[in-house]
């Protein structure tokens, strides 16, 4: 299962919303049979990633995002995994 684009609106933050959703994305993925949850993050979403390392996610690779762009930029691209209890 992929975790793509989770996002609260700012003056939201703060109140829990986005761990929430993402326990329930992570529960959903359990009861449906799913080995590991997997997301990105950009090298500028320090929020994201503290949120998602304390959620039990842990840093799998790193890359420079792979356009002509990111090279220039060196745009970084964190990807998370975490794997589901029973599974691995």
């Amino acid at each position: 299962l992929v975790l793509k684009r989770m996002s609260v609106r700012k003056d939201y933050r703060g109140l829990g919303i986005a761990a929430a959703l993402a326990r329930t994305a992570l529960d959903f993925a359990q009861q449906n049979g799913c080995r590991a949850v997997v997301l990105n993050t950009l090298m500028l979403q320090h929020e994201a990633q503290a949120l998602y390392e304390r959620l039990g996610f842990r840093r799998h690779r790193r890359y420079i995002l792979p356009t002509a762009y990111g090279h220039l930029a060196n745009c970084t691209i964190t990807t998370y995994r975490y794997e589901l209890a029973g599974t691995a």
